[in-house]
């Protein structure tokens, strides 16, 4: 697992962090209007912005909301819930939420590229802006493609 793999908390909130609750990070149950928990699926940025582009080219019925830290090193992907008792794909992290949320630790302030205001930890693809969540066997493969397409990228100097 890489060090900055898992970023994002599952713990009580405290003064100094931003809290994200089930509801803000869980899909709404077709038709009940239910909200249910998701897991977490942290990884590496460049590897993840890849994912997002492998999943949407290939028409994935549910690419699901993705979190950002505000340094941009990782990115996190919800995914249904129970998926972090299985999930084992080397380089990245599945957190379970128990239901408890999320717990983003506050980041320092980073100044944008151009100096202007501080860049926060936040929504890459926002909830309501995408399906619910990401079906983790599509997200295993894209995650996989990704790491294969950095690796042959990398290797051509």
């Amino acid at each position: 697992m890489s060090e900055n793999a898992a970023p994002f908390e599952t713990t009580a909130p405290t003064a100094a962090t931003a809290t994200v609750t089930p509801g803000a990070l869980a899909a709404t149950t077709a038709g009940t209007g239910a909200v249910e928990p998701c897991d977490l699926v942290t990884v590496p940025a460049r590897q993840g912005l890849e994912a997002v582009d492998i999943l949407r080219r290939r028409g994935v019925p549910a690419v699901g909301p993705v979190l950002h830290d505000g340094a941009c090193d990782t990115l996190g992907f919800l995914v249904p819930p129970g998926t972090a008792a299985a999930w084992d794909l080397p380089g990245s992290a599945c957190t379970r939420t128990s239901g408890r949320g999320l717990r983003l630790p506050e980041l320092p302030e980073l100044p944008e590229p151009a100096g202007d205001a501080p860049r926060p930890a936040g929504w890459l693809l926002p909830p309501g802006d995408t399906g619910p969540v990401t079906d983790p066997a599509d997200l295993r493969r894209a995650l996989g493609e990704a790491a294969r397409l950095i690796e042959a990228a990398d290797g051509c100097h």
